[in-house]
């Protein structure tokens, strides 16, 4: 197995130093800023997460190869669940609520008209509609369905194959918006706020790509481990 980039005796700060979107990572595994200089292994213990699984989220999105080959039956697949509805929680009633807001504030000048206003907000907003669905698809089927195999129970309708199959990219749609406004955006626009807007636009599409790559690559893995562990059909 490869070497990790990252182990529990490093300290917690240092690994913000040397990629600083690894914040994302400690807030959505409910961790909170000010652990001095405790280590990855202290501040993981003392606010009882699983160790093993948060250096494996780290270590995966600090790598540039996403065939790494992980010990998928040690992660815990539960922290990988909250790990994960957590993120659901930060795009929806965070990150794209705000893009939305400078969104309507670039585009929204009352010295000049946008003729391509209600079109900016109905693709936002439909863009949303499709996240919203394929989180919500995760929330209520797929992690109710793989806490019930944590507990042994069988399922013989529904498999982590299936939700594998219909996992499509949900950050195809912003990448469209962001390519609407760079062309169609008028020349007299606030370009300030306009680059505002793109550059979390920017943000929120390379989060949704790595969102997904956790997914493919760790949480269904581990799932089809356990599967196999317990000898479900696939």
């Amino acid at each position: 197995m490869q070497q990790q980039k990252f182990s529990g005796q490093e300290k917690m700060s240092d690994l913000i130093k040397e990629n600083h979107s690894l914040l994302l990572v400690i807030s959505r595994f409910g961790l909170s800023l000010g652990f001095g200089d405790q280590t990855i292994k202290e501040v993981c213990n003392a606010n009882e997460i699983d160790l093993t699984t948060f250096l494996s989220v780290v270590n995966f999105l600090s790598e540039s190869n996403f065939e790494i080959d992980y010990a998928y039956e040690d992660i815990s697949i539960s922290s990988l669940i909250n790990y994960l509805k957590n993120a659901h929680s930060y795009f929806l009633d965070f990150k794209l609520p705000i893009i939305r807001e400078k969104l309507i504030k670039a585009i929204n000048d009352e010295n000049q008209h946008i003729p391509y206003e209600s079109i900016f907000i109905r693709f936002f907003d439909e863009y949303v509609s499709e996240v919203k669905k394929h989180m919500e698809y995760e929330d209520k089927i797929v992690f109710r369905y793989v806490l019930k195999v944590l507990k042994g129970e069988r399922n013989l309708h529904y498999s982590i194959s299936i939700f594998h199959g219909r996992h499509n990219e949900i950050d195809s749609k912003l990448i469209e918006l962001k390519n609407i406004l760079v062309k169609y955006y008028p020349a007299k626009g606030n370009n300030l706020l306009l680059t505002e807007v793109l550059f979390e636009i920017l943000s929120c599409e390379v989060d949704l790509a790595t969102h997904n790559q956790v997914e493919d690559y760790l949480f269904i893995p581990a799932v089809e481990a356990l599967e196999q562990k317990n000898k479900l059909p696939k």
